[in-house]
């Protein structure tokens, strides 16, 4: 019999989660039959869309989230001893699978191919859901093209430091938006940004104006609310805005709208949402080109790393209050 340890929902979110709504059980697992594998959790990933859609998990279920683990026991052929998996499990030390479909996250379970020396926990960030995102969601959506104007909100973040990354690749002038200045001199210095705006400056619309005297052209939209409202109307017409996230609302019991219809009417914009998981038969694309720009140097990745099971849900809220530089992944 193994042992798994889990996170279950106790309460739902109410604000910024606290330690009381989710709380670590063990349960025994049975043996592995015809048709599953068993695996041991190397990494877990905590990310903002998590956030979002907690509420879509009951009571004394699981909570949700996505895994790199190793497959230490299998009676299915697609998923042998000894590879790697990346699986939406949640957050759990051990998992008996069929390796999928599942209801939320990945569609199904894919084996980790030859890192090439890279670490495993890149799959959960830039060779992974997060790296798709950034390269589909800023590539496919604002369709960007050289020496256009882009502003990255959430710069500094695990999405938005990949795509400011892309966007110098792809020839863009890049603004990045993030809360702090050391995150800015990071974005600046070490990714290639061209220039950084602190949200939290008061004269933080003037900044704006003032870094983009020729108008936005593309803007990746990872939080929402106000700060984007400013971004709107420094757009160009026919810009493009590719929404990723809302950050800024997810533990706000009243969502805030801003007044964006005006520009978009105006300045004929494209917004579209989306989910990365529609581009899932192009899911191995992503991953390959991102991984072929990081050996060629053109990609940087930043990890904030927080060890041990137990330490997840702190991982968790540290991130959702932007304590994480890039990738926010916790260590088993």
């Amino acid at each position: 019999m193994v042992k798994a340890k889990k996170y279950i929902v106790q309460k739902q979110f109410d604000g910024l989660p606290k330690s009381t709504d989710l709380t670590i059980v063990e349960e025994e697992l049975p043996p592995v039959t015809d048709g599953e594998f068993l695996a041991e959790a190397v990494y877990l990933s905590v990310d903002p869309y998590m956030r979002a859609m907690s509420d879509s998990v009951p009571i004394g279920e699981t909570f949700l989230g996505t895994q790199v683990a190793e497959i230490t026991q299998s009676k299915n052929s697609d998923y042998p001893v000894g590879k790697h998996t990346v699986a939406p499990f949640g957050w759990r030390t051990h998992t008996l699978s069929t390796g999928g479909p599942f209801p939320i996250g990945l569609p199904k379970a894919w084996i980790i191919p030859d890192p090439e020396g890279l670490p495993l926990s890149f799959y959960l960030g830039v060779l992974g859901m997060t790296g798709n995102t950034a390269y589909f969601g800023f590539l496919e959506i604002c369709k960007p093209k050289p020496g256009e104007t882009v502003v990255v909100s959430g710069a500094a973040g695990a999405v938005g430091s990949i795509v400011g990354q892309i966007a110098k690749i792809k020839g863009c002038k890049v603004i990045g938006i993030a809360g702090s200045e050391e995150k800015g001199k990071w974005l600046v210095n070490d990714l290639n940004f061209d220039n950084f705006i602190n949200y939290k400056d008061p004269k933080f619309k003037e900044k704006l104006e003032e870094l983009t005297p020729k108008g936005v052209d593309c803007y990746f939209d990872n939080v929402g609310g106000q700060i984007s409202s400013e971004v709107l109307h420094r757009m160009n017409k026919h810009g493009r805005i590719s929404v990723c996230g809302s950050i800024s609302t997810y533990n706000d019991k009243e969502v805030k709208a801003g007044v964006v219809q005006s520009d978009i009417v105006s300045k004929q914009l494209k917004m579209e949402g989306f989910m990365v998981y529609q581009w899932w038969d192009r899911w191995m694309e992503g991953i390959e080109q991102n991984k072929k720009w990081i050996k060629e140097g053109k990609l940087k990745c930043s990890e904030t790393v927080t060890k041990g099971f137990e330490n997840t849900l702190k991982a968790f809220v540290d991130m959702l209050q932007g304590g994480n530089t890039g990738k926010a992944i916790v260590q088993i």
